[in-house]
């Protein structure tokens, strides 16, 4: 009995010495079903609401100051960084095709179908390329890739299975060849590109790239921020491009790649995939490299945009609501890393709804 009472209090101080960030809605009930282990390996929640911070929390060892892997949620941020490229008239249409940013590439000239793919293809994941890191026995280009020396060029090389703009197959290949544009059009790389035209006005100053043996910026993952600066992101977009005084990516840009009309196949559903009871299973779908799908009891329903990584790094803009949500979870290859869809549903939403 004395054990369960020590622990019990054990439990209680932890979670009341980590709420001093909590000035809205009270959500410690949230608070304890993380700290108990019900949604387990979370490393940090933090919600903006009305452009402010209201909530944000940290767990299992993790705090304000750990750069956190990204992981493909950086998708998301590359395609900030094709807008921002766009609107600053380095690249003059996202329907330009890509050969022309790498002449005397001879990926180019060994495979014909491989000149029609664009700007637009990659950020779709519609290029066409032999990959599909998405279900479950797909063909993992990513992998290979890490192994090359240079990743750009391996992504150009890999062989077409479809026509582009014809077929949905995601692959981090798609978006790392972006960050070989960004480099070839602005002639400043895109690690340059990105702290210049988007770190710097924001404010982001602690972060750690991956760069290959050729010193390509990784633009698909494993980009390594503070969860803080995470939200600085969906901020960015929920203000749609404005930030403090000054317009970093055009509104345009932002509401184009954000409509996300794309099906994802197999009516697939992110409510479901995390085996939520608390909200209605709703057909995901993709844009620019970022994500769409509607949060949906019988109750209320509210449309959320979201940057997505492997483990549980999320970053959800719900408009409807002026809510920004950052999730850093260690749910590497698991289901239980869209345990935040379930958080969403059962917490948040229904608490600041009302707020």
């Amino acid at each position: 009995m004395r054990l369960r009472i020590f622990s019990t209090f054990l439990l209680t101080s932890c979670l009341f010495s980590s709420l001093h960030a909590q000035i809205g809605p009270d959500l410690s009930q949230l608070s304890f079903k993380v700290l108990s282990g019900d949604y387990p390996a979370v490393h940090s929640i933090i919600i903006s609401s009305k452009g402010k911070i209201s909530f944000q929390q940290y767990f299992n060892g993790y705090s304000a100051d750990s750069l956190h892997d990204s992981r493909s949620s950086f998708k998301s941020v590359a395609s900030l960084l094709i807008g921002i490229a766009v609107d600053k008239g380095f690249i003059k249409t996202i329907d330009q095709p890509i050969y022309t940013f790498f002449p005397g590439n001879k990926a180019f000239i060994t495979a014909p179908l491989r000149r029609k793919i664009t700007i637009r293809h990659l950020l779709e994941m519609r290029s066409g390329l032999d990959c599909d890191e998405w279900s479950d026995n797909g063909k993992d280009c990513e992998s290979e890739m890490e192994k090359s020396s240079n990743w750009v060029k391996y992504s150009l090389s890999l062989p077409m299975n479809s026509a582009p703009g014809k077929k949905w197959s995601y692959t981090s290949c798609n978006t790392m060849i972006l960050s070989g544009i960004i480099a070839q059009a602005s002639g400043i790389g895109v690690m340059e590109f990105a702290k210049r035209y988007l770190f710097d006005p924001l404010g982001i100053i602690r972060y750690r790239w991956t760069i290959d043996s050729a010193g390509n910026g990784m633009t698909a993952g494993s980009f390594y921020i503070r969860p803080e600066d995470m939200l600085k992101i969906g901020q960015l977009v929920s203000n749609k491009g404005y930030w403090e005084g000054k317009t970093l990516v055009s509104s345009k840009w932002i509401i184009e790649s954000t409509v996300a009309g794309i099906p994802i196949p197999d009516n697939h559903s992110f409510m479901q995939t995390s085996r939520s009871t608390a909200a209605e299973p709703c057909q995901s779908y993709y844009g620019y490299s970022w994500y769409r799908e509607k949060i949906k009891t019988a109750k209320w329903q509210y449309d959320a945009i979201f940057a997505s990584g492997n483990g549980g790094q999320y970053i959800f803009i719900i408009k409807d609501l002026d809510l920004v949500v950052v999730f850093t979870q260690g749910n590497y290859g698991s289901w239980k890393a869209k345990q935040a869809f379930d958080i969403l549903a059962s917490y948040i939403i229904p608490v600041y709804r009302k707020n």
